[in-house]
């Protein structure tokens, strides 16, 4: 990327001048896109190099595909650890395998491999937002030490962070607070052969222990370990995951040690929290929400990125290619961006998504008590007849998908 630089209005540019304000996967992916389109684009962000955070850290086979057709999956690849077979187990056995590639990559470091792939049509401005004026004609953006940034539309990537949001009238409804709980962790092997599986998924034990699955899957120069959970935040159980780490998951998966070898914890335990939020008020004008911003996505389901990738690829192909010529940019003309069809389905069916792994994991109720067997017998089922005819298995996975409502990324 480009040194700092401020947009100014120069109507003489081919494309739309746009503003893009955070600089996580959202807003870099956008700015990636559009100045790959030939637009003037100004990328706003507090971090010249993004920090290390714990977020989304696995991309499955449909992500990689959209990497691919964005010109990224090749990038990415070069700071990601590849894979192509996960073993999944419960209660000691195995329910499945899964045949596909994934690329094992930490959220900052897919965010740098994008980045490094940025069009000289992108101009980087690192600093805070200290207001956001939006209107139909031109957008302001007061940054803390700079001089203030003009364009024509306004894409607010910001995640979570509500303060922007304020400034434009936008709100934040909490839907299902305190969705889940997510664990990050590094796991080294202590035996000379190293670890006996590529990646591994293994899903909860029992119900009352509220584990969905813990994932185990190689990244640049390590074994992470995901475990998604539904949890309090004062559990005294996730008190003991951050203080003794490998005696707790060796508590909660019998048999983990045995099917993967013996390791390990290295360094801390990171934790996330989620609220699923969806935005209100948010039909202005000159102003798109994308990613987080618009809503929130249950990291257990493995439907974060892909519901990121449809709103930045839906915006920036379809949409502002069709608004390149309007002068103004009103909250009617934003409108068809938010009542994509295949926006307005990724976002429901997130929610969808998240609603059924929540209900598989810890419902009580005989209906989930039965679907939740029926779902692990039936993956077992298929299993063992995959040798004789995967073309078969495939077909009656889709079945089994359409009638449990669920159709999880392979990630999962």
């Amino acid at each position: 990327m480009s040194p700092e630089h401020t947009a100014q209005a120069d109507d003489s540019k081919p494309g739309m001048e746009i503003a893009v304000v955070g600089g996580g996967l959202s807003g870099t992916l956008t700015a990636y896109l559009l100045g790959r389109a030939g637009h003037s684009v100004t990328l706003i962000d507090r971090h010249r190099s993004f920090p290390r955070t714990f977020r989304s850290e696995k991309l499955g086979p449909g992500e990689i595909e959209t990497l691919r057709r964005f010109g990224l999956s090749a990038a990415v690849a070069a700071r990601a650890a590849c894979f192509d077979e996960t073993l999944n187990m419960r209660r000691g056995s195995v329910v499945d395998r899964t045949h596909a590639r994934h690329f094992g990559i930490l959220y900052h470091d897919l965010v740098e491999a994008i980045r490094a792939e940025m069009p000289a049509a992108v101009r980087f401005v690192q600093g805070q937002v200290r207001e956001i004026k939006a209107g139909a004609r031109r957008q302001r953006i007061t940054i803390v030490g700079h001089e203030e940034v003009t364009a024509r539309l306004l894409v607010l990537a910001t995640g979570t962070g509500d303060t922007l949001r304020r400034d434009l009238g936008i709100t934040r409804r909490i839907i299902r607070p305190r969705q889940s709980v997510a664990f990050g962790f590094n796991l080294r092997p202590t035996g000379t052969d190293g670890f006996r599986h590529a990646a591994l998924t293994w899903y909860g034990e029992r119900v009352s222990d509220g584990i969905d699955y813990l994932s185990l899957f190689p990244v640049a120069g390590a074994m992470r370990a995901n475990l998604f959970a539904y949890r309090d935040r004062g559990d005294s159980w996730i008190r003991a995951l951050r203080e003794r780490p490998k005696d707790t998951l060796a508590a909660a998966f019998p048999g983990l040690i045995g099917t993967m070898g013996d390791f390990e914890i290295e360094g801390p335990v990171d934790s996330w929290i989620t609220d699923i939020a969806v935005a209100d008020n948010y039909r202005q004008d000159g102003v798109v929400l994308v990613g987080d911003a618009f809503q929130t996505t249950c990291p257990a389901t493995g439907t974060g990125v892909t519901r990121l990738l449809t709103d930045v690829e839906r915006l920036c192909t379809s949409y502002i290619p069709r608004w390149t010529s309007h002068n103004v940019m009103t909250a009617a003309d934003l409108a068809a961006f938010y009542d994509d069809a295949e926006k307005r389905r990724m976002d429901a069916y997130a929610l969808e998504t998240a609603d059924f792994r929540r209900r598989l994991t810890i419902g009580t109720e005989m209906e989930w008590r039965l679907r939740r067997y029926c779902h692990f017998a039936l993956r077992r089922v298929l299993n063992g007849i995959d040798r004789l005819s995967p073309a078969l298995v495939g077909k009656l996975r889709q079945i089994k998908d359409a009638q449990s409502g669920q159709n999880v990324p392979s990630a999962v």
